[in-house]
């Protein structure tokens, strides 16, 4: 019984030297446990999350990848050869064929993972951005013109944000435009990005799906080939070819116990044989393509010495799907903490990304039930209010 190897990713162009141990797994030679070489803290978040657990004996796994719920404690989605080609083989036949691609993802999510794995089916090399330190425009139309320059279909896969950036710059949505499909997931994509990418005839592909599904597995409503949905009193299951064989953390986890189908937390709906996303059945927030759990924000903020309670809640934001806010009691004869206090108290210990991007101080707030927020009661209010701090 063995355990994946972690495979340090690095950022940028040097993502290209580990194209063979890419290879290597989706060749079924290799077990890899992809981590960001440039990212300590989240490296060893995703290691000690899945240190001292073991491969199942029954199915080769490629990969295992950390699920986007980046402020609570990772699952490890197994996914195998088979499901991995499955996917790669369904994306290009849904796009027109293999062809050249951007990456513009962080290549350790499963994401800007697949968009590597498809340019070593595709026989390519990708181009590659290197987005740690944020998205340049400037950045994606030089990679995007040098790709254009080249033969064949040339794909891309971002998120609504890094839309919404191009959109606004004149030589990145002339290269955004040159594309034969970009792929857009991790949030839902915003009507009004939505309107003017239609108008500018940009070639989006809105997709849906998650580590646990090799990635986008619907494109524009319609399941990829191979790939099964139904909805179960109002919940998304997902089933087919390119679904992960359970998590490497949790084995027997009930979102896998109905063989070859997952349990999304997605409400949903298909009329048709189209899906459609219509919201999320638990209280995550998605914020920027990534999850944010408010309680584990809670306990964070709970270590604030002018805070005497909080509740975290996600309000909708064109930009990013949703951006975290917070309401605070503060503490009777402390000054009220700023933003960038809050911000920051929160970043040292969870990251940027789980960051509140809005504060709100409260004098009470609403429950329903001993110690239970109401977590729907409060995001009304503080939508139909304007913050002390935002950013």
């Amino acid at each position: 019984m063995t355990a994946p190897v972690a495979l340090p990713v690095p950022a940028g162009s040097g993502v290209l030297g580990i194209l063979d141990d890419l290879a290597a797994a989706l060749s079924g030679s290799a077990t890899w446990l992809p981590v960001p070489l440039d990212d300590e803290r989240e490296a060893s978040r995703i290691q000690d999350a899945m240190a001292g657990h073991v491969l199942p004996t029954d199915q080769h796994t490629a990969f295992v990848v950390a699920t986007s719920g980046t402020t609570g404690i990772p699952k490890g989605a197994m996914l195998s050869p088979l499901a991995l080609h499955a996917s790669i083989a369904s994306t290009h036949a849904r796009l027109g064929g293999p062809g050249r691609w951007l990456l513009a993802l962080p290549p350790h999510h499963v994401a800007g993972l697949q968009v590597l794995l498809r340019s070593l089916v595709a026989g390519t090399t990708p181009e590659v951005l290197d987005v740690t330190r944020g998205f340049s425009t400037e950045a994606f139309a030089e990679a995007t013109e040098r790709m254009l320059a080249g033969p064949g279909p040339c794909y891309t896969s971002l998120v609504p944000g890094q839309v919404r950036k191009i959109l606004e710059d004149a030589r990145a949505r002339a290269a955004l435009i040159g594309l034969d499909a970009v792929l857009v997931g991790g949030a839902a994509l915003p009507h009004s990005v939505r309107d003017a990418a239609l108008a500018a005839g940009a070639p989006l592909v809105r997709t849906y799906g998650m580590s646990e599904t090799c990635g986008g597995c619907v494109y524009d409503s319609i399941p990829l080939d191979g790939v099964k949905t139904r909805i179960d009193d109002g919940r998304i299951i997902l089933g087919g070819a390119t679904l992960a064989h359970g998590y490497l953390n949790a084995p027997g986890h009930p979102a896998f116990a109905e063989p070859g189908w997952f349990r999304t937390d997605d409400a949903g709906e298909l009329n048709g044989g189209l899906l459609t996303v219509t919201g999320r059945l638990d209280e995550a927030i998605t914020s920027g393509g990534l999850t944010v759990v408010p309680q584990v924000v809670e306990r964070a903020l709970g270590t604030h010495p002018a805070i005497a309670e909080c509740a975290v809640v996600g309000i909708d934001d064109e930009q990013l799907g949703q951006r975290v806010a917070v309401a605070v009691l503060v503490r009777p004869g402390l000054p009220e903490p700023t933003l960038e206090q809050v911000r920051a108290h929160v970043a040292g210990q969870l990251g940027a990304h789980a960051a509140p991007r809005e504060l709100h101080i409260v004098t009470a707030l609403p429950h329903r039930g001993p110690g239970k927020i109401d977590r729907r009661a409060l995001r009304e209010q503080l939508a139909g209010e304007s913050p002390q701090q935002t950013r």
